[in-house]
């Protein structure tokens, strides 16, 4: 590797991605310590799978805020983009980043609904 290429990559060890890494990192042990928890306390696997599938409604008003509270973030970070960046590129991309994750929100919720019916 040249010295070069070495300075572009300095952004892998900037503390900002570190506690973002580590964030994420915590937040997928503490999902796993969840569902470990939860097969223990319900008697196995079948019993998780039945409490999952009672309280479907409430994890639906779970994701429907946590999809709101995304909305609201990305309305507030598009509006402040649109005022540093008003180029016509920029609407673009931003509008394919919108209707790519509508999209991809509306394919996760299909198919829960087809699997839980």
């Amino acid at each position: 590797m040249n010295r070069l290429a070495w300075p572009r990559r300095a952004w892998l060890f900037n503390r900002r991605v570190g506690v973002a890494l580590l964030c994420t990192l915590l937040l997928v042990a503490a999902a796993a310590a969840v569902n470990i928890v939860g097969v223990h306390v319900v008697g196995g696997v079948e019993g998780w799978q039945h409490w999952l599938q009672a309280h479907a409604g409430y994890f639906l008003v779970w994701r429907l805020c946590l999809y709101g509270a995304t909305a609201y973030g990305w309305w507030w970070m598009r509006r402040r983009l649109l005022r540093r960046e008003s180029a016509r590129a920029t609407h673009q991309r931003l509008l394919r980043t919108e209707i790519a994750a509508v999209i991809s929100v509306l394919a996760l919720e299909v198919s829960q609904l087809m699997r839980h019916g």
